[in-house]
């Protein structure tokens, strides 16, 4: 795992070195550079992983006319350099994953990412062609900012470095400012500043130094696409889903450095736990989970259970809320853009611990957006029938009911969901997720705002992922979170917390092995009978307790609510002055501070972007 950082044009190596410098947490273990001595200049920074004594970075080929930097693992390398040395290849590493880059581009050229199974971005400088390539993974795990401007190209792993360029603005996007407290994070492409993109998730970017055009296609989405194997031999089918699971897991386990696995005691990452424990023949598996002192948000029992159940080695933190709130404004002055998970922190917390003992950590991600595995999906069908039968004037009556419901600031509390709910019910099916999961109602953003927003540019990003999928509501709804959730929030959070702890996170249900069969399970399988991941869970009964299968869902979350209420966090309104009517922000703090009302989304994300927004000055 590593940090890259490059640009084209105006620069100096002084400003590459900077841009580095800012990535030093991404890879503690070496730093590399490359250029022309004129207008390219690539820089990487190394966590070693792989091939730890011949796997520098920037790599080239013995000719010097393909150049790579590269942020990632590739988990099929083995076997890519075979094919290769088949066809006549010759390595001068012994196992560098960076190498097969190289190599299978000269074979394959760009088509090469067809054939990664792993998680990656990385810029490949052709030089023959004059030609710059970037990657991003199918489902983003490894990030990449960008900015074309005047025929010159600056990237970067993250945003904070890209601004280390001289040439880069950090003028705020109104319009990013917008979408993020819409989302919760900043959906596909949006960046914080104007003029800086991101690379979504399974595209290239192709850059050519001599005319300074540039084009963007998208080489990989995940399509649904049900087969009836499901349905006329479902066990067969769900066996081969948990091999290539257990097959997933063998790949990450392989490392030149000690690797351990999450454990919070949920379904995914106890079986993530359990095969990696299969794997190594129940011996010297480390495991981590950490607990807090608040118990609607504590899953200690959980994860003791599955550690005495599987035998590993075990280690556990538990947190008091003091400690949490202390941790926040180190982990907020180093995230390098706003995003309004507040499990961020417990997250940065277990990244921390698990550093200590292994540089590789594997993690449960992917599984509920693969399978339908959150809440949201089970409101889908009463969503759809309170809109047919109760009209817009009883909705708002019920609206205002509800909202006298008492305040509980309880993990998933019943007045959270009933409001939450209420919050989306009233819109058009695709808009309902993205609502849901919004740090204000509708409303609520225009008025902080100050005018009229039109729904269809706040959510392009959902309504693009909702109208590519050809199914139900059930599938459009897992695009959505495999789109815009999963890549923009929940990968972006691991990244960011193993990141700042220079530990690698890696997500075996993100194989690409594994998700082409998840593409074959329909919809019906997956939200079953009101159960979640219906047919995960099943082909999991083989090497999970039943206690685990079917215990209640509970997010790595941590109180934010009461602790803003308590003042153990507060917010400065009057930082985001010149963004948002802070007169409103201050309506809305104040509704919370008296137990009127639970803005606990809204005020994280406002204090997430108060220490972005100091980061810009």
């Amino acid at each position: 795992m590593c940090g890259i950082a490059g640009f084209t044009g105006r620069g100096s190596a002084e400003d590459l070195q900077m841009m580095l410098s800012s990535l030093a947490h991404r890879g503690p273990d070496g730093s590399g550079t490359w250029t022309d001595g004129a207008s390219v200049y690539l820089g990487h920074r190394r966590l070693s992983i792989v091939d730890l004594h011949d796997g520098a970075q920037p790599m080239s080929t013995e000719d010097k006319s393909l150049v790579v930097i590269f942020n990632g693992e590739i988990y099929n390398h083995g076997e890519l350099r075979r094919q290769l040395e088949a066809k006549g290849h010759k390595f001068k590493t012994s196992h560098s994953d960076t190498e097969v880059l190289l190599r299978g581009y000269r074979e394959w050229g760009r088509e090469l990412v067809s054939r990664l199974n792993g998680m990656w971005a990385f810029a490949l400088l052709d030089r023959t062609n004059r030609q710059i390539w970037l990657s991003r993974d199918r489902f983003g795990k490894k990030p990449l900012f960008y900015q074309v401007s005047g025929g010159e190209l600056v990237f970067s792993s993250e945003l904070s470095s890209i601004h280390c360029h001289p040439y880069i603005s950090r003028v705020v996007d109104p319009i990013a400012l917008q979408k993020y407290f819409a989302h919760g994070y900043l959906p596909g492409n949006s960046a914080l500043t104007k003029g800086v993109k991101k690379l979504p998730a399974g595209h290239n970017l192709v850059f050519d130094l001599a005319t300074g055009d540039w084009s963007i296609d998208r080489y990989w989405r995940f399509k649904s696409q049900p087969s009836d194997a499901w349905l006329t031999h479902p066990e067969r089918e769900g066996e081969r889903l948990l091999h290539a699971l257990s097959a997933s897991v063998n790949r990450r386990l392989e490392a030149d450095v000690p690797v351990g696995v999450f454990l919070s005691g949920g379904v995914d990452s106890s079986s993530i736990a359990s095969l990696a424990v299969t794997a190594q023949n129940g011996r010297g598996v480390k495991t981590f989970s950490i607990g807090f002192d608040t118990e609607s948000f504590d899953e200690t029992p959980y994860s003791n259970l599955m550690a005495g159940l599987l035998g590993t080695d075990h280690y556990h933190a538990q947190f008091s809320v003091d400690k949490c709130v202390a941790l926040t404004e180190t982990v907020l002055s180093r995230l390098d853009e706003p995003m309004a998970d507040g499990s961020l922190i417990p997250s940065y917390m277990m990244c921390q611990m698990a550093r200590e003992h292994v540089t590789v950590a594997l993690g449960g991600d992917g599984a509920d957006e693969l399978f339908a595995g959150y809440d949201p999906f089970r409101a889908l069908a009463p969503a759809r029938l309170y809109s047919k039968i109760v009209p817009s004037f009883a909705h708002r009556l019920l609206s205002g009911l509800v909202k006298q419901i008492p305040v509980s600031h309880k993990n998933m509390s019943l007045d959270f969901k009933m409001k939450r709910f209420l919050s989306g019910a009233g819109y058009e099916a695709q808009y309902q997720s993205p609502i849901w999961l919004s740090t204000l109602p509708i409303g609520h953003i225009e008025q902080l705002f100050g005018s009229p927003l039109s729904l269809s540019e706040l959510f392009e990003d959902a309504l693009d992922a909702w109208f590519s999928s050809h199914g139900g509501e059930i599938e459009r709804t897992v695009q959505f979170y495999i789109e815009l959730y999963l890549q923009s929030d929940i990968l972006t959070k691991m990244d960011r917390a193993g990141m700042l702890n220079s530990l690698e996170v890696r997500s075996p249900f993100l194989d690409i092995d594994f998700v082409d069969l998840v593409q074959g399970v329909p919809a019906g399988l997956k939200f079953k009978d009101g159960i979640t991941k219906f047919v995960l869970k099943r082909a999991l009964s083989r090497v999970l307790p039943v206690d685990i299968i079917h215990r209640k869902k509970k997010g790595f979350g941590i109180p934010v609510g009461q602790w803003f209420k308590d003042k153990k966090l507060i917010i400065q309104p009057e930082a985001l002055d010149g963004f948002v009517d802070t007169a409103f922000v201050k309506k809305l703090y104040a509704e919370h501070l008296a137990g009127k009302a639970d803005w606990r989304n809204f005020l994280w994300a406002h204090l997430v972007l108060e220490f972005a927004l100091a980061r810009l000055r």
